[in-house]
């Protein structure tokens, strides 16, 4: 297994429409979805790819981390384009003793893991270019079974 490129990162912020209105607004990054599901509500941006920066709205009411605290949720590496890369990484990781949590992006297959500090990261693999017709299509979330 290789991490072959940062594929994005997804901060927690307090304010979703204040937030999107900084990065998409003042910074000038187009946004190419949204996420309003299940209790969570995401702003996705593209620089180029499916998407390089996403926005979650957190109640920030607490300071020492956790799910509600405002910062990094996670970062992404890309590893590959093949679903047999992505299965070899899960392999790997439990060979180390890390449990990780696959998911189904539809563009992309992913696993979730905390590394030893319990910052989380994915590692995925792009499976599909539909967001290039449908951008909308990066906001899915299924559970995946490899």
């Amino acid at each position: 297994m290789k991490v072959k490129s940062l594929g994005h990162v997804v901060l927690k912020v307090t304010d979703l429409n204040r937030s999107e209105a900084f990065y998409s607004g003042v910074l000038g990054m187009p946004v190419c979805a949204r996420f309003d599901e299940q209790g969570m509500k995401m702003t996705f941006f593209s620089l180029g790819d499916h998407h390089d920066l996403a926005v979650m709205q957190v109640s920030g009411e607490t300071d020492n981390g956790g799910e509600e605290a405002v910062g990094l949720h996670h970062v992404a590496f890309c590893i590959g384009e093949k679903l047999d890369e992505l299965v070899e990484a899960k392999t790997h990781l439990e060979a180390a003793g890390i449990e990780t949590t696959p998911i189904d992006h539809e563009v992309t297959k992913s696993l979730y893991f905390d590394d030893p500090d319990g910052n989380n990261v994915e590692l995925y693999v792009n499976v599909s270019d539909a967001w290039r017709e449908d951008p909308q299509v990066i906001a899915q979330i299924h559970p995946l079974a490899l």
